[in-house]
């Protein structure tokens, strides 16, 4: 069986372009098989997923109900083109509604992925205000296509800035404070204020959208601080700007409550969804469109559409793992996770840890922050996380890493014992490293 790990190894260094990475980066691993919060490959060795893969198996891997599900409609009707009538599509968009601080009126527009759902609550908004402009974060991630990549703030919107019409501002970030803050409260003041100076100084009126992860989570898992939010939704109103809050990763139980948004006190306009509404099982996104939004395409047609939009296999995947998460508690167990594991855990790994600078997160949505130097803050280094990556793979620990963090992300089934199996060998790792 270790024959078809190194085919896999070999196929993916000869015959594929890889995410991100040259061609000459060879995997690091193969994976062969899941179940729950546990992966193997075709040798037999397992790890324990702290990764939910790209934080997207939010139900765990290969749960009975959502492999069924998917299958028995494989069986009825495998596509379908959207611009027909589809019972499971109906279905998925009640499952998704009933989710959203939305009332009648509400509806959804389904994608393939996140990517191609923040592309289509851009033209949203743009058609909906007259406007052009979008308004979002330096510290996100809103996916690879055309105007997804460059509302993107990290560095990889740069060899794509295609689309035009971007504007970027700070969030709130206290451990790195843009604003010489010293507090949550005037970090959210002052990032607020820093906010509405940028919409101001682009001309507000030319402004479609403010787009923001309601928790940015490749950036970092920055949870933003109370009010800020809140007050993002005054300056939106105060404009007449489109409110797009990005819900792909933070969505569908990963922070403990269905939606991140769910946590505050705003209602968006628009809600980006995609990853943890079928748990990567199918691939699926979407728009949750408010009642406002959607009345402007009640007789004007939606200059959009995509052939796979609402397929068969992928909504029976989001009513299966929508009904499963509900009936099993799975969104309950996140937070209980979060408060009564994770936190404690990673707490106390950061106070006996001069690497951690922080540990921030909630739910099954953490990370932590590793440094060279706790004073200055220096970031620690590639070659130090890609040896801290290598040891808790050899550890039996899939880790997800982004710069000079651990992401601490396992599916939202994990247990008490399984969290504190993937604590132990952090600490570990991490005391070694130190």
């Amino acid at each position: 069986m270790a024959d078809d790990d190194a085919r896999a190894v070999a196929a993916a260094r000869d015959l594929l372009i890889q995410p991100w990475s040259p061609s000459s980066a060879v995997p690091a691993l193969t994976i062969a098989g899941g179940s729950g919060c546990r992966v193997w490959n075709h040798a037999g060795d397992e790890w324990l997923d702290l990764s939910s893969m790209l934080v997207n198996t939010n139900i765990g891997h290969q749960h009975p109900r959502v492999v069924e599900a998917i299958a028995r409609q494989a069986g009825e009707l495998v596509t379908a083109s959207p611009a027909l009538a589809v019972r499971v599509r109906g279905e998925a968009a009640e499952r998704v509604l009933a989710r959203a601080p939305f009332g009648p009126g509400a509806r959804v527009f389904f994608t393939n992925a996140g990517a191609d759902a923040i592309e289509n609550a851009i033209r949203m908004a743009r058609v909906h205000t007259g406007r052009d402009k979008v308004v979002s974060l330096y510290r996100s991630y809103h996916g690879n296509t055309g105007a997804a990549i460059v509302a993107t703030g990290d560095p990889r919107r740069v060899p794509n800035e295609y689309a035009t019409g971007h504007v970027h501002a700070f969030g709130p970030y206290l451990y790195r404070s843009e604003f010489w803050a010293s507090s949550d409260e005037e970090e959210c003041e002052r990032a607020l204020h820093h906010l509405e100076r940028v919409v101001q100084a682009e001309i507000p009126g030319t402004i479609a959208a403010i787009l923001l992860e309601t928790v940015p989570g490749t950036a970092g898992v920055l949870v933003p601080p109370p009010g800020y939010l809140a007050g993002v939704r005054r300056i939106a109103d105060r404009y007449g700007i489109v409110l797009i809050l990005d819900e792909v990763m933070a969505g569908f139980g990963r922070t403990g409550s269905w939606l991140a948004l769910d946590q505050h006190d705003v209602r968006p306009d628009l809600i980006v969804f995609a990853k943890g509404v079928t748990s990567g099982y199918v691939p699926a996104g979407g728009v949750i469109v408010s009642p406002e939004v959607a009345a402007t395409f009640d007789e004007r047609a939606f200059p959009g559409g995509l052939t796979y939009s609402g397929h068969p296999l992928a909504m029976a995947a989001i009513v299966a793992t929508l009904d499963t998460m509900a009936d099993e508690g799975i969104v309950e167990n996140a937070a209980r996770i979060g408060a009564e594991v994770l936190g404690p855990g990673l707490a106390a790994i950061a106070e006996a840890n001069p690497l951690v600078g922080e540990v921030r997160g909630l739910g099954v949505f953490w990370a932590v922050e590793l440094v060279s130097d706790p004073v200055t803050k220096e970031p620690l280094g590639p070659a130090a996380m890609a040896a801290i990556k290598k040891s808790l793979l050899g550890a039996g620990v899939l880790p997800f890493i982004a710069d000079n963090r651990v992401h601490v992300v396992p599916p939202c089934v994990i247990t008490p014992d399984e969290a504190r199996e993937g604590l132990a060998v952090l600490g570990s790792v991490l005391a070694d490293a130190g």
